[in-house]
């Protein structure tokens, strides 16, 4: 059972000049994860992340959207693709000595999009990324990451990604704690929890079959950005626990997405459940606003799309502070 994140003050603000370099963030991350403590109660980074005049590498966009199975050409961005565009931010934060939680194994277990209007490859986006707070999970301790994107002073998108630091929590037992998933690495990756990758009790019908080749952890880390081992190849995998690469979980809700069809104003909600191993073939299922992706009677992701209200306020905008690098 999840409790609620804690609130705190707002952060203060730090400018970013250039967006932070993955690899170093990965390496330190991995050398500091040994020394983290992960608890619910644990302070989190006070400092909110920006990065303003963000311009979209339209090379880089049709990359990932051939990637992801999206239309290639259209003005309008995935509704995926801010997260791309932001996610060196939130390594840097989460690669960090104050934040609570080790990067190595920290396991990406949702995410939540409110997209506003329809962000544009053209445009010119300042992102932010924060840490909001803690929560207790029955599996450990539990991040949310906000990042936002805005465009011309209104805010177009954001997300909230939850991050699962798994440890033993009161009344579990050693050997309760080792029944626990494998580790998935030294950057944030999809779940695979006991017991919950089981089908749900609503199955959705099948809509499409998709056969994926080995390679698409590769060919999803060249244009992310997101080059955890996990997702490379069998070898570096079963370095965590692995029996083979497994696919990106922002791969795998992307390609759904695309299939979905076309997003405007709309609110995502998509749950991780069990890893998509490489190379392997899955279903995609959908029905009214819920969709699916499984294997079988095993099920890796659930998700919903649902529109926004007509006039959904985009909340406030935050001046950036002047730039310190």
């Amino acid at each position: 059972m999840r409790t609620q994140p804690s609130t705190r003050p707002e952060p203060a603000t730090r400018t970013l000049t250039a967006p932070p370099s993955l690899t170093p963030l990965l390496a330190r991350g991995a050398l500091l994860s040994p020394f983290k403590r992960p608890r619910p109660d644990a302070p989190v980074p006070a400092t909110r992340l920006v990065l303003p005049g963000v311009r979209v590498d339209l090379a880089r966009l049709a990359a990932y959207e051939r990637v992801c199975g999206f239309a290639t050409g259209p003005d309008v961005l995935p509704v995926t693709y801010p997260h791309v565009l932001a996610f060196p931010l939130a390594m840097r934060i989460m690669a960090g000595r104050d934040f609570p939680l080790p990067l190595l194994g920290l396991v990406h277990t949702s995410i939540g999009i409110t997209q506003y209007e329809e962000p544009t490859a053209a445009a010119e986006y300042d992102l932010a990324v924060r840490v909001e707070g803690l929560a207790s999970h029955r599996r450990g301790t539990e991040a949310t990451v906000l990042t936002e994107a805005r465009a011309d002073g209104r805010l177009v998108w954001e997300s909230r990604s939850t991050y699962l630091a798994r440890h033993r929590t009161r009344g579990e037992t050693a050997g309760n704690a080792a029944r626990g998933p494998a580790s998935d690495g030294p950057a944030p990756s999809s779940r695979e929890e006991s017991g919950e990758g089981s089908a749900p009790s609503r199955t959705l019908p099948a809509l499409a079959e998709w056969r994926l080749a080995q390679d698409v952890g590769r060919r999803y880390g060249a244009v992310s950005g997101d080059r955890n081992p996990i997702h490379l190849h069998p070898l570096t995998a079963r370095l965590f626990g692995f029996p083979r690469a497994i696919a990106h979980g922002m791969w795998s809700v992307a390609r759904c997405l695309a299939e979905y069809g076309p997003q405007s104003a709309v609110e995502i909600r998509a749950d991780f459940r069990a890893p998509v191993l490489l190379p392997g073939t899955v279903t995609y299922a959908a029905q009214g606003l819920a969709f699916e992706l499984r294997t079988g009677d095993r099920v890796h992701l659930t998700g919903d799309v649902r529109p926004l209200p007509p006039g959904t306020a985009t909340g406030g905008d935050p001046a950036p502070a002047a730039p310190t690098g």
